[in-house]
């Protein structure tokens, strides 16, 4: 599903996010990719969304390897990627349904199509009652449950979380993650990035920890060890 082979990326002259990783994620997996701040986890996702490219190596999506994608490609790629970010960039002029269908209307699917699709993920997320709240009107939870809404929308194969719970207290956290998990089980891959070391360790899944650009462990059913 998702594969590096040999990835390294530098910038500038001298700054090496990534040191020649290779990683393999099958499909279904719920990985977690934990780290400390600058050790290379937010470049490791801008590759897998085609927002970078490796400096050497390849970087494969499936059966596509992504390393030279054309400009015109990469909105087919991200309709197969669902991004989950900590700040929710929720448009606060439109309510939770028309965050949630703002991907969709880009994409050009059809309204008829959008109404049949919207609110059978509002339900997934638990929204389906708060469907015409604005942003302002949402808790924390609530709205990072919207921008996960939003994020499932196209069904993608794969779903990035980057450090959803930054910005929750304990309780929505769960509930985030539990939401996760949910997804996880109809079949979507997902990819938890995260400094939060309690949640890392009450998963039970996979643990990549990177630090200074590579990879320093791989635990199948592992903890957060830095």
């Amino acid at each position: 599903m998702i594969r590096f082979k040999n990835v390294s990326k530098v910038y500038g002259h001298d700054t090496n996010a990534l040191k020649n990783v290779n990683l393999h994620i099958k499909p279904g997996e719920f990985v977690s990719i934990v780290g400390q701040s600058g050790t290379g986890k937010t470049t490791l996702i801008k590759l897998i969304i085609a927002e970078e490219r490796p400096s050497s190596g390849h970087v494969i999506i499936g059966d596509w390897d992504i390393t030279n994608i054309k400009p015109h490609e990469i909105p087919i790629l991200r309709r197969q990627i669902g991004v989950i970010f900590q700040d929710f960039k929720l448009l606060p002029r439109k309510t939770v349904f028309e965050n949630a269908a703002f991907g969709l209307e880009v994409a050009g699917v059809h309204s008829k199509r959008i109404h049949e699709i919207v609110p059978q993920v509002l339900k997934i997320v638990g929204l389906e009652k708060k469907m015409n709240r604005f942003p302002r009107q949402l808790s924390g939870g609530e709205q990072q449950r919207t921008v996960i809404a939003r994020a499932l929308v196209h069904r993608p194969k794969i779903l990035v979380a980057d450090e959803p719970t930054g910005n929750l207290d304990s309780i929505n956290s769960q509930d985030i993650i539990s939401l996760l998990k949910k997804i996880n089980e109809f079949g979507t891959t997902v990819l938890l990035v995260t400094h939060n070391r309690d949640i890392v360790n009450a998963l039970r899944k996979r643990v990549v920890t990177i630090d200074h650009g590579s990879i320093v462990s791989d635990q199948a059913t592992g903890r957060y060890i830095l």
